[in-house]
């Protein structure tokens, strides 16, 4: 008997906006956040017919309104794997791996995300999903106390764990499952203002790290923060004090250019935010920071050879400035980003030509009327040429580790380190996931490779018939 299942995207749909209301009521700051990029957006489609035109053809325009991406630390692999398991039931798998490390951050991380076009077009909702790194707890003692915290929490409800075995079972969930575990799955990512352990606890763990004591501390993860992508980040940075929002002081990823690349990221500072903790006679009041908001602004994604020239910019900049990405002496720093980044062309068809980023290639209505009649080339410049095929930037779905650090390290209280030689172990992280991570890169290169399959299919019509 065939099921009427919902669909993965709308399960991922449906989740991405339960996500927004529940952060929105949360942090009110988030939905000002929102409601400026927006108009921010507006504004940008509204003065630039071209950017519009080329979201449209490439898929992107539909979605932009849509589109966030949220970010959780969790405790153990137990925790990993079974978040994994929930994302696949939302059609998010993990791309990439991250060693936060390199910035003295003790954890390493994912990004669930959708990973065929098609669904991305849909909702490309994104969680940044980290693994907390309990060796960075030099204290034994200390350590194993926290290891014995972590064991006792359940970070999902009973009614998740159930719909998720029964997705798992049959194949798919019914509409009013469907709901339900799209509810019983946001108590996950919910705050909750009652920490699990006394304050003595607490406070040791934070003297380790503060992400220590963030993770370890409280019966869930609870999500930090929820970005909306904007298509202007300078606009956006500039007008946010207007709203009453304090913006951090430098933007973390590649500078402003004609041509995005890449990603880039701002964020508000952490709210400091009341919580209890565990007492001998009842709850002690107390604070903890955490959460904060975030914008992105994403630009096109990089082939290995345009990464080589990012990476090797960026760090050239570092350098010049001699600065750490968390905004001290932000204006020397903006100064050396911007000149070393004039080594990477800033046109798109400098860019296309010298490989060293990614398209979508579209015939023109030009092209498809040309091929009725005439044999069209199979040659991507020459089509380019005479005007019969176009190509737009395929967007960056991911993430940088030094911009992710970046932000984790603005929004901590203290910037204590430990353990500072550990380095990720990306086979570490993927037993504790219990599945492979996706290759970003590959991902890429196959969608670039079916649009123009699929483009030079459409531009030779009787070829394709005679074959």
């Amino acid at each position: 008997m065939t099921r009427n299942f919902v669909s993965s995207d709308d399960i991922r749909s449906r989740f991405s906006r339960a996500m927004s209301a529940m952060y929105r009521s949360e942090v009110p700051q988030y939905g000002t956040l929102v409601e400026l990029v927006e108009e921010i957006n507006d504004l940008r489609l509204r003065d630039d017919p071209d950017l519009a035109a080329s979201l449209e053809r490439s898929g992107e325009l539909s979605r932009l309104s849509e589109e966030r991406h949220g970010a959780i630390r969790l405790g153990t692999p137990g925790e990993l794997a079974t978040i994994a398991r929930v994302f696949t039931v939302m059609g998010m798998h993990p791309v990439g791996y991250y060693d936060l490390s390199v910035a003295g951050i003790p954890v390493h991380s994912t990004a669930f995300r959708p990973i065929d076009p098609a669904a991305l077009s849909k909702n490309p909702f994104r969680v940044f999903t980290s693994l907390l790194r309990l060796d960075w707890i030099e204290d034994e003692s200390l350590r194993r106390e926290a290891e014995d915290i972590l064991s006792r929490r359940s970070i999902f409800t009973e009614g998740a764990l159930a719909l998720l075995a029964m997705a798992e079972q049959d194949g798919g969930l019914g509409e009013a499952d469907a709901e339900r575990f799209v509810q019983e799955a946001l108590e996950t990512f919910r705050w909750h203002e009652a920490a699990t352990v006394d304050r003595a606890t607490y406070e040791r763990l934070a003297k380790a790290h503060r992400l220590i004591a963030d993770v370890v501390c409280f019966r869930g993860p609870h999500i930090n923060h929820l970005t909306p992508r904007t298509l202007d980040i300078d606009a956006v940075q500039a007008m946010m004090p207007q709203r009453g929002i304090s913006p951090k002081a430098v933007i973390e990823g590649p500078p402003r250019r004609l041509c995005p690349i890449l990603l880039r990221q701002t964020s508000f500072k952490a709210l400091e935010e009341a919580i209890a903790f565990q007492g001998q006679n009842g709850a002690e009041d107390g604070t903890h920071t955490a959460r904060f908001g975030e914008i992105e602004q994403r630009g096109v994604a990089l082939t290995p050879k345009g990464r080589a020239l990012y990476d090797h910019l960026l760090n050239e900049a570092r350098s010049d400035a001699s600065v750490a990405a968390s905004g001290e002496g932000a204006s020397d720093y903006e100064t050396a980003l911007t000149h070393r980044f004039t080594d990477f062309p800033d046109n798109w068809t400098s860019i296309r030509a010298e490989g060293l980023a990614y398209f979508h290639y579209t015939p023109t209505q030009s092209g498809l009327d040309r091929a009725e009649s005439d044999e069209t080339s199979t040659n991507l410049d020459a089509l380019i040429e005479a005007g019969d095929l176009t190509f737009d930037p395929i967007v960056y779905e991911d993430f940088l580790p030094v911009s992710a650090a970046g932000i984790f390290q603005s929004n901590l209280s203290s910037d204590a380190q430990t353990n500072t030689s550990a380095k990720g172990s990306k086979p570490a992280f993927e037993a504790a996931l219990g599945r492979a991570v996706h290759d970003e890169t590959s991902l890429y290169a196959k969608a670039q490779e079916a649009s123009i399959a699929s483009a030079l299919s459409a531009l030779a019509p009787r070829r394709r018939a005679s074959a």
